[in-house]
């Protein structure tokens, strides 16, 4: 079975999100091992400088690359990702589990990005879109969409 890991930078704060993502983490149960590390966020002052919103996004860079799952395709989500429709972005996940790899990462950075670093090891980069969403939404809109990647993947009557 699959591994989909999911390393998201800070925690959720509301419960209805919350319970969002654990409600998609129950439907991904028939389809993959599902693992969300929830990492620290790095504290900046109410007005950071450039250098400080720098060192936040090498220390987050850090702690995520320190719990990267081995032999994992890793896709990063930036700005500069690529967008897909669920169908196409399906297809990519099914190319990914028939090539071998045991396992997919998934990473959502801090609300200043990723590193260089963490997005060079992506051999596929993910754009939500060019919207701008609450950080934290992210977290359920990715979970939402993977599980509905494997519901296309298997003919299920969730995607139409």
């Amino acid at each position: 079975m699959l591994t989909v890991t999911l390393i998201c930078i800070g925690k959720l704060k509301e419960k209805y999100l919350r319970d969002a993502c654990g409600e998609y983490g129950k439907r991904l149960g028939s389809f993959c091992k599902l693992n969300i590390l929830e990492l620290s966020e790095y504290k900046l002052s109410d007005n950071p400088s450039e250098s400080e919103i720098q060192r936040c996004i090498q220390k987050e860079g850090a702690s995520i690359l320190a719990k990267l799952p081995k032999d994992s395709f890793v896709i990063p989500l930036c700005v500069e990702g690529k967008q897909y429709a669920s169908p196409a972005l399906a297809k990519e996940i099914e190319k990914i589990s028939l090539s071998g790899q045991s396992g997919i990462t998934f990473i959502i950075g801090g609300s200043y990005g990723l590193s260089d670093e963490v997005k060079n090891l992506g051999k596929l980069r993910l754009s939500m879109s060019e919207m701008t969403f609450p950080h934290q939404l992210a977290r359920v809109m990715l979970l939402e969409q993977v599980y509905r990647c494997f519901q296309i993947n298997s003919n299920g009557k969730y995607h139409k």
